[in-house]
C-alpha cells in the first residue's frame, strides 16, 4: 500500500541515555536524511555523519543507516539516525526532520506500514508489541515464535484445508445440473473431522498463548483472616498488603503482577467474605465476588487452626467448581486441622510448607506447555476468531450429518475461512487495524 508521506519518530524510550535513535520511513526518507547530514548516504552501510539545522549549525554527530525499499522493516525507504541520547538533542533533531517534510508517526505506524506492505502478517505485527511488553521469559520466547510465523503457519495450513474442502464441494454444486455425482461422502466426513480436530488443537494452543500474553488471573478468597494477604505477600516477595490479627483489614481488591514458573500472574487479594452491615465492607465484598467471577483460578483459603466451618461451606457452594483450589493456611500453628481433604493443599507462609505445590497447581498446564518450546503468543481476538471458526465447522458437520445441504455446508466453510483470515489480517476491517496498531508504542 504505497504512501506519499514520510514519517518520523524517536524510537528509544524517553529519558537520558548514551544513544538515541530516530527513524524515518517513506518516499522522502533518503532525501531528508541526506539534507540533515549534508552528505550522500549509501544504502546498506553504517556511516558516521554530522547533523545540521537550517542555518548549518551543528546539532549533533552520530551514525546513519539507509535501507532501500523493499529491504527494510516497513518495506519502504527507511533512514535511521543514531545520535546522543539526550532529550534536548533528540528533540532538536526531530524538529529539524519535521521541517524537512517528515510527519510525526502515530503509535504503531511503522509496524502498520510493514503489515500493509506485506512484510508481516497481523499476528506477527502483534507479536512485536507482545515481545516488547513481555512480562516473563516464557512470554518473551512465545512472542518471538509468533514473530517468526509459528502461529501464522498453523492458521494458514488450516485455511488451506478449509479452502480445499470448499472447492471440492462447490465444484459439485457447479455441475449439479449435469447429474454428475462425484462427491465422496466418506472423504467429506473425514476431512470435516480433520478440520475440526486441527482447529480444536490450535484453539487449545492459542488459549495457552493468550494466558501468556494476558497473564493468569488468580483470586484469593476466603473468610476474614484466612491468610489471603499473607499469601499475596509471600508470592509477591514483599509486603504488598497489610497483615494484622484484626479481621476485615482488606476492604478493597489489592492486585499484584508477579511471575511464577515463567507465567505472568495477576493476583488479587480480596476482602473477607462474610455478612456485614458496614457499607464500606459491603462494597469490598461485592468487588471480591466480581474478582472471583473473572478469575482463571480461585484459591479459597481456610484457616487450619479453625477448620472448615459452616460459613466456609456456604461460600464454597457458591464458587465455580472448574477453577477452584481449596487451600488450608497456617498449617504450622498448634492445633491446625491437617486432615487430608481430597485435592486440598496445606500451606504455611511462615515455614513455606506447601507453597511449591500450590504454585505448581496454579500454573499447571501453562507451565508444562512452555517447557516443550512450542508455545506461541496469542490474544483474546485470536481465541474468539478460532471459536467462531470452530462453531462454523461444527455447524457444517451437523448439516452434513442431517440434511446433506451442500449449499449450507459451503456457506459454513466460507464463514470459517473468513474468521480464520481475520487472525492473520487477510480479511480485516480498518477499524480493527486502527485499534490494534494504536496500542503500539511510538517509533514501532
Amino acid at each position: 500500500m504505497p504512501t506519499h508521506e514520510t514519517i518520523v519518530a524517536i524510537a528509544t524510550p524517553p529519558g537520558t541515555g548514551g544513544i538515541g535513535i530516530l527513524r524515518l520511513s517513506g518516499p522522502h526518507a533518503l532525501t531528508i536524511g541526506e539534507t540533515i547530514s549534508a552528505s550522500k548516504i549509501a544504502p546498506g552501510r553504517i556511516q558516521y555523519r554530522r547533523f545540521y539545522d537550517a542555518d548549518d549549525e551543528l546539532l549533533d554527530h552520530g551514525i546513519c543507516l539507509y535501507f532501500k525499499a523493499p529491504h527494510s522493516y516497513t518495506g519502504e525507504d527507511s533512514f535511521e539516525i543514531q545520535a546522543h541520547g539526550g532529550p534536548v538533542v533528540l528533540d532538536m533533531l526531530l524538529q529539524r526532520l519535521g521541517e524537512l517534510g517528515a510527519r510525526l508517526a502515530r503509535p504503531g505506524e511503522f509496524s502498520e506500514r510493514a503489515f500493509l506492505n506485506g512484510k508481516l502478517d497481523l499476528t506477527q505485527a502483534e507479536a512485536i508489541a507482545d515481545l516488547i511488553e513481555a512480562g516473563s521469559r516464557a512470554a518473551s520466547r512465545a512472542a518471538i515464535r509468533s514473530l517468526e510465523g509459528q502461529f501464522s503457519r498453523q492458521v494458514n495450513a488450516l485455511v488451506e484445508a478449509v479452502i480445499d474442502l470448499r472447492a471440492y464441494i462447490e465444484a459439485a454444486l457447479d455441475f449439479a445440473e449435469e447429474e454428475i455425482d462425484f462427491l465422496d461422502i466418506s472423504d467429506i466426513s473425514s476431512r470435516l473431522a480433520a478440520c475440526s480436530e486441527h482447529l480444536q488443537n490450535l484453539l487449545d494452543q492459542a488459549e495457552h498463548g493468550r494466558r501468556l500474553q494476558e497473564g493468569l488471573t488468580v483470586s484469593l478468597a476466603g473468610l476474614p483472616n484466612a491468610g489471603k494477604s499473607s499469601l499475596l505477600n509471600y508470592l509477591a516477595g514483599y509486603e504488598a498488603a497489610i497483615v494484622t490479627e484484626i479481621e476485615g483489614t482488606t476492604r478493597d481488591v489489592l492486585r499484584e503482577h508477579i511471575s511464577l514458573k515463567g507465567i505472568p500472574l495477576k493476583v488479587s487479594d480480596t476482602a473477607g467474605l462474610r455478612e456485614s452491615q458496614n457499607p464500606v465492607e459491603q462494597e469490598g465484598i461485592r468487588r471480591a465476588w466480581d474478582s472471583i467471577a473473572k478469575a482463571d483460578v480461585v484459591i479459597y483459603l481456610v484457616d487450619s487452626s479453625k477448620g472448615l466451618t459452616a460459613a466456609d461451606r456456604k461460600i464454597i457452594d457458591k464458587l465455580p467448581v472448574d477453577n477452584l483450589q481449596l487451600v488450608f493456611s497456617k498449617c504450622d500453628l498448634p492445633g491446625a486441622d491437617n486432615v487430608n481433604r481430597g485435592d486440598a493443599l496445606f500451606i504455611s507462609t511462615v515455614s513455606g510448607e506447601g507453597i511449591e505445590s500450590l504454585i505448581q497447581r496454579i500454573t499447571g498446564e501453562a507451565a508444562d506447555y512452555n517447557q516443550d518450546n512450542q508455545a506461541f503468543m496469542a490474544r483474546r481476538r485470536h481465541v474468539d476468531a478460532l471459536i467462531r471458526a470452530r462453531d462454523c465447522i461444527a455447524q457444517a458437520a451437523d448439516t452434513f450429518a442431517t440434511t446433506r445441504s451442500w449449499e449450507l455446508i459451503a456457506e459454513d466453510l466460507r464463514a470459517a475461512q473468513r474468521y480464520l483470515n481475520e487472525i492473520t489480517g487477510e480479511f480485516t476491517s480498518e477499524d480493527l487495524l486502527g485499534k490494534i496498531f494504536s496500542s503500539f508504542c511510538i517509533g514501532k
